[in-house]
Order: structure tokens, then C-alpha cells, then sequence
């Protein structure tokens, strides 16, 4: 009898456990998705490096308790990866989100996003030799045909490309910098790697958003984005997103990103009123679809 209800116990506790997991993969998503429409409520207002600045900071800062006892770890050979690492996964690409929210609809920079986990594979093996198998490939081919289709949108001008562009450009910078992580910066406790990355990149901005101050000062509103984009999207989103690798591994956690688009665009619906489009739809079922068959492909071996 007491064998028999452990093993119903730990049936039970396994089913509460895997119900808040994909609870918290949920959260995270839509809190990613948030970002965008975070991102395109502050950039006017700031401009996209000061907004990155700001962003940067407050990141930084919650994440600052993770740094206790950082020299520990770090050895002298990885800081030039370190400072290569916060550049391509968050100085850079923050700015280019940034600058494509201020001429385009939020859901563009959330679409183009999830081309990350392509361009990872994709620069694995250009640069490390890693296997990439013919189903990757298709799903590359099929994702940059899906930012074709979203370039295709004409109703906003230029401000579509050029966010589409910037936003492209953006998932391949987090492709490279994915790769040194895994590469060059392994051995570093995830959390403390992301505060560090974070201090590194305001350091990195802080000259381009000096000389780019607003003109007037901005409102409540966008303050009060800036604050959330930092804080809640990017600090707090961090430690939530590695606590998530630790307990369920990393091919499981990055299944969250999957749903950011999605929320992107509901949220950009719901409080910008910014249509969705058949464009978009069209876009977002290539990219996400082609992320999501390349997933199901094996683990590569070597």
C-alpha cells in the first residue's frame, strides 16, 4: 500500500510539475512579447539608444546580485568573448529592435526575432563545423522567404523593410553570440554570464545615447515602458528564462520564444490598436513553422 501511493505521489506531484512548467513557458513568452510592444511605445519618445540605455540599466540591475564573487570565475582569456558576447546578445541587437519599433509595427521585430534559432544552426556550422542537417536547411530557406513575404507589406512605406531589415539582422546577432556562449563562455554560471553581458553593453551605450538625449522630456507612459522593458522583460525575464534551463534543459526552455510573436502582436493589438495583417499571418506561420520543423530534427552529432 505505501509503495503504491509513493508511486501515485510522485505520478501526481510529475503532473502539477509539468502543468507549471508549461504555465511558466507561457508567462515567458508573453512576457518577451511584451518587449516589442514596450519597445515600440518608448522608442519615439527616447529614441532607440537612449531607450537601449535605459533597458540595459535596469536589466543590469536586477541581475547585479548574481555578480557576487564574478572574478572567481572569470578567467583573464575570456573577457575579449565576454565583450564580443554582450555587443552581438545585447548592445546590438537591443538597438536594432529598438530602431525598427520606431518606423514599424511591433509584431515585425517579434516575427524577424524568432529567425534566432535558425541562424544559430546556420552559424555553427559556418564557423565551428557543426552538422546541419537537410531539415534545417528547408527551414532556413523557408524563414527568409517568410521575411521576404513580411517585406512585402507595403501599407506602412519603408518603415516595414527597414524594421524587417534591422530586425533580420538583429536574430543574427543573437545567432552569433549564441554560439561564443556555447563555445568560449560554457563554464560560466548562466545568470552571472547575462548581469555581466548587461553591464558590458550599458558601458557600450552609454556615448551613443549621451549624444543622443531626447529634446523633451519624455512622458509618464513611455517612462513607465522603459522601466517594464528592463526591468520585467529583461532582468527578471533573464533569471527566469535560465531557472527554466536548469530544471528542464535548454531545447525544452527555448520552446517559449515559439509564442512571442504571438503575444507581440496581441498586445500591440490590444493596447496600440495596430492591425494585424494577412502579411504578418503569412510571415509568422513561415518563420515560426520552419523553427519549429527544425526542432524536430535530431540532435546533431559531434
Amino acid at each position: 500500500m505505501t509503495t503504491s501511493a509513493s508511486v501515485s505521489g510522485g505520478a501526481q506531484q510529475e503532473g502539477v510539475r509539468s502543468w507549471t512548467t508549461a504555465l511558466e513557458l507561457v508567462v515567458l513568452g508573453a512576457v518577451w512579447g511584451g518587449s516589442f510592444l514596450f519597445m515600440r511605445m518608448a522608442s519615439g519618445p527616447f529614441g532607440a539608444s537612449v531607450l537601449v540605455e535605459l533597458r540595459l540599466l535596469f536589466g543590469a540591475l536586477v541581475l547585479s546580485p548574481f555578480l557576487y564573487r564574478a572574478h572567481l570565475h572569470i578567467k583573464r582569456s575570456q573577457w575579449p568573448y565576454l565583450l564580443l558576447a554582450a555587443l552581438l546578445s545585447s548592445a546590438l541587437p537591443f538597438f536594432l529592435f529598438a530602431w525598427g519599433a520606431e518606423r514599424a509595427p511591433a509584431g515585425i521585430g517579434a516575427i524577424t526575432n524568432s529567425l534566432a534559432v535558425l541562424f544559430t544552426a546556420l552559424i555553427g556550422f559556418l564557423l565551428y563545423g557543426q552538422r546541419i542537417s537537410r531539415r534545417r536547411v528547408i527551414a532556413l530557406f523557408t524563414g527568409f522567404f517568410g521575411v521576404v513575404v513580411l517585406m512585402s507589406h507595403r501599407t506602412g512605406g519603408s518603415g516595414i523593410v527597414l524594421a524587417a531589415l534591422a530586425g533580420t539582422t538583429a536574430a543574427c546577432c543573437y545567432g552569433f553570440s549564441a554560439n561564443i556562449i556555447k563555445h568560449h563562455l560554457s563554464e560560466l554560471p548562466p545568470v552571472m554570464l547575462a548581469a555581466i553581458s548587461l553591464w558590458l553593453a550599458a558601458l557600450m551605450m552609454l556615448v551613443p545615447a549621451a549624444l543622443n538625449l531626447p529634446a523633451v522630456v519624455p512622458p509618464a507612459s513611455a517612462w513607465l515602458a522603459a522601466v517594464c522593458l528592463g526591468m520585467v522583460c529583461t532582468g527578471i525575464a533573464y533569471g527566469f528564462y535560465f531557472r527554466l534551463i536548469k530544471r528542464i534543459g535548454a531545447a525544452r526552455a527555448v520552446t517559449s520564444t515559439y509564442l512571442v510573436p504571438m503575444f507581440a502582436v496581441l498586445w500591440a493589438w490590444l493596447w496600440l490598436g495596430e492591425a494585424i495583417t494577412p502579411q504578418m499571418i503569412c510571415a509568422g506561420a513561415l518563420i515560426l513553422g520552419g523553427v519549429i520543423f527544425s526542432q524536430r530534427d535530431k540532435a546533431p552529432r559531434g
